[in-house]
């Protein structure tokens, strides 16, 4: 089989497709042949040698923890899947269920486990789940970090009602989940873009204001506008340093900031001012358990929810995806098709 593979120096010019032999199922190990993966900045993180888990080790990583494969084989003692089912796999191998601990987050696919970017793949069958029917392989590869990630900042950490506001950041992967996730269940949303056209894409599924932080960088005044002055309830915070200033003045009293990403640099220093003055609580998110996506698949399934499937690109041509990534092109999800 064929397999992805980067080395130091790192780079986007680093990226190989490899012959490996072809893997084998152990006990409670399934066999996946991969049909899709997506792409998170997490993965460009860690294919430019950049990722602060990467590990201390000058060997090959595999990229790529967002994957959807068919079952081809399973190992002795393998109960929960069989060949034939389709799943996808779990950003945190070892996290099935209950709050985060170092075991379940020190188990995560890409790094420090080989990842989803080859053609067979051998994981724990606790490490998949099954994903809906209807979906594409496409959209169902894009569900394990970029949905669960908002699915988790929404509905497990946030206490939120219908008809409270939610201020998502940008339009990648994330955010797009986010818009509509909180559009299903009732929630009032707030947008941002740097470009009108997104905005219009965004405004066309459901979003309710909209943002452009170019032309306006100073976007919590519509978030405070849209709110009649009072702030939304949850800001699901994707740029880090370079945004969550802006987070802390669009944030509600008591309001909830979850800090999911840091796309936007490191940005100037935090003003724990702003924090004691208006109670907000922060939050960092990362990704969320087996039991958290298959929750979040039921309500995929009875909304009928379609990823936002923006690029798709041969799995062989992974540098070109990330380049797409790296510009900022993309209106959702980028995905590579094996």
């Amino acid at each position: 089989m064929r397999s992805l593979s980067v080395s130091k120096p790192w780079g986007l010019d680093e990226i190989k497709v490899v012959e490996a032999p072809d893997p084998v199922p152990g006990h409670r190990e399934v066999l996946v042949r991969m049909r899709a993966v997506s792409l998170n900045y997490r993965d460009l993180l860690m294919v430019s040698g950049m990722y602060g888990r990467m590990p201390a080790t000058t060997g090959a990583i595999t990229p790529f923890s967002d994957g959807c494969g068919i079952v081809e084989a399973v190992g002795p003692g393998v109960t929960r899947l069989q060949p034939g089912d389709r799943v996808a796999t779990m950003f945190f191998q070892d996290w099935i269920s209950g709050s985060p601990t170092l075991a379940k987050l020190s188990s995560s696919l890409g790094s420090p486990i080989p990842g989803a970017g080859r053609e067979l793949a051998v994981f724990s069958q606790e490490g998949l789940s099954k994903v809906p029917d209807f979906l594409t392989d496409q959209q169902a590869a894009t569900l394990p970090c970029a949905a669960l990630t908002a699915w988790r900042a929404l509905f497990e950490d946030a206490d939120l009602r219908p008809g409270d506001t939610v201020a998502l950041q940008g339009t990648g992967g994330v955010s797009i989940f986010g818009l509509q996730f909180a559009h299903a269940a009732g929630l009032r949303t707030v947008i941002t873009s740097s470009s009108d056209e997104k905005l219009a894409r965004a405004k066309a599924m459901g979003a309710d204001h909209l943002a452009n932080y170019r032309t306006d960088p100073e976007w919590s005044k519509a978030v405070r506008a849209a709110t009649g002055g009072v702030g939304a309830d949850l800001i699901i915070e994707v740029g880090g340093g370079g945004t969550i200033e802006q987070s802390m003045k669009a944030i509600r009293i008591g309001g909830h900031v979850a800090i999911v990403g840091v796309v936007a640099g490191p940005g100037s220093g935090f003003n724990t001012a702003a924090l004691i003055g208006n109670s907000a609580r922060l939050q960092g998110v990362s990704v969320g358990s087996r039991d958290m996506f298959e929750a979040m698949c039921r309500l995929i399934e009875l909304h009928r929810i379609e990823p936002v499937v923006d690029k798709v690109f041969p799995w062989t041509e992974a540098k070109a995806a990330f380049a797409a990534m790296r510009g900022g092109e993309h209106f959702g999800k980028i995905v590579l098709e094996f």
